[in-house]
C-alpha cells in the first residue's frame, strides 16, 4: 500500500521543519500544506484535528495533532 502524508503546517512553525526532515530523511514524499495560504484547506485541518494548531499529520487517514517524533515514527512504521 502506497504512503499518502499530508503535513498542514505554516512557514514560521519549527516542528514542522523538523518533521519535514525525518520525511527526508526517509525519503518519504509528502504534501506540505501551508495553512495560511488558503482559508479552505485550514478548515479542512481544522474539520480533522478540531485543533487550531499545526503541524497535523494525515498519514493514510490517521490524524496526528502536534510533533511527538516517538508517534510520528510509529505512524510512519505502521503504514510502510
Amino acid at each position: 500500500m502506497a504512503m499518502n502524508i499530508k503535513m498542514y503546517s505554516t512557514p514560521f512553525c519549527k516542528y514542522c521543519k523538523l518533521a519535514k526532515e525525518i520525511f527526508n530523511k526517509k525519503n518519504l514524499s509528502f504534501e506540505e500544506i501551508d495553512i495560511t495560504q488558503n482559508q479552505k484547506l485550514m478548515e479542512e485541518m481544522l474539520k480533522k484535528s478540531n485543533e487550531m494548531t499545526v503541524p497535523v499529520f494525515d498519514i493514510n487517514g490517521q490524524i496526528l495533532v502536534g510533533f511527538n517524533r516517538t508517534k510520528l515514527e510509529e505512524a510512519l512504521v505502521k503504514v510502510a
